[in-house]
């Protein structure tokens, strides 16, 4: 069984889609589809455009979500998922390509998105930070302790969890997991505190428009960041959506359960090669490539 997985945030370069883009002329017409819909040229950004150009979350979100799913599309009949997932914003691109959404309302929800958690970032400082070499349960209990609001965001392999929260509550609990015994406690240089409850108020403005959105039955199971659980009902996808950002990303089970039912390849679609190589930390022998 082939799984199809979609990076998040970070994974951009650039330079990003300008081969694809060259190449393909299908591409090409939704490369400008999304220029036209977004009301500015993302693509000269993606194509153009500096690291610090394409690092703001406006632009970020929108070009990763577009690189991605405009591969996918691009491969045709050989784009056949058992099933799909997607890093945080990546959940958007895999429903787009396993049919739960059509790509203007994925690519419109994607720009809201951003914006929200742009707005989020503004009105309450916060960041994140990278925490190597220390179990989960250490991660999550050091975090229970710490004064203000830090929490775990993002269960990226066995070993590497980021957390996510307010500066002061993000330095402080650094300092106890390296007293813990982290190898490293790296604070991160992001906008915000993602999937932390200071994005609540993207959560609360996202939840409408994700509401008005209409998603039908995916194609393939959808494995949802909430949960890390395989999902086709489309009122249970939106409900998973709107927790999505205030709640964190489980990667690594959703990486455990998608290898338990049945995965033995797994296909990066999008920018950058992150997914492949947190996949090759939980299974070394999978066999791990991008689209």
């Amino acid at each position: 069984m082939t799984a199809y997985v979609f990076p998040g945030q970070g994974s951009q370069f650039p330079g990003m889609g300008k081969d694809l883009y060259d190449a393909d002329s299908n591409a090409r017409i939704w490369f400008e589809h999304a220029n036209d819909l977004l009301g500015f040229n993302l693509t000269q950004v993606m194509f153009n455009g500096s690291e610090d150009d394409l690092k703001r979350t406006d632009v970020t979100q929108p070009a990763i979500f577009l690189h991605s799913v405009v591969k996918a599309k691009a491969m045709g009949d050989e784009f056949r998922p058992d099933m799909v997932a997607g890093h945080s914003l990546g959940e958007l691109s895999a429903l787009v390509a396993a049919g739960a959404m059509e790509f203007a309302d994925g690519l419109k929800l994607v720009a809201a998105r951003a914006n929200a958690m742009q707005k989020a970032c503004e009105a309450e400082p916060g960041t994140m930070a990278a925490i190597l070499g220390l179990d989960d349960a250490v991660v999550e209990e050091i975090c229970a302790g710490i004064a203000g609001v830090v929490v775990p965001a993002n269960y990226n392999c066995p070993g590497q969890l980021v957390i996510s929260g307010a500066l002061d509550a993000v330095n402080a609990a650094c300092e106890k997991l390296k007293e813990a015994g982290a190898k490293r406690a790296l604070v991160l240089p992001v906008g915000g505190a993602f999937h932390s409850p200071l994005m609540e108020p993207a959560r609360a403005e996202l939840a409408t428009a994700i509401e008005y959105t209409p998603i039908v039955d995916p194609r393939c199971p959808v494995y949802q960041n909430v949960d890390a659980r395989p999902h086709t009902d489309p009122a249970r996808i939106k409900a998973n959506l709107i927790q999505q950002l205030t709640a964190p990303v489980r990667w690594t089970q959703t990486m455990q359960r998608m290898l338990a039912d049945g995965a033995n390849k797994v296909v990066e679609v999008g920018p950058g090669k992150v997914l492949q190589g947190l996949f090759k930390k939980v299974d070394r022998e999978l066999e791990a490539v991008g689209a």
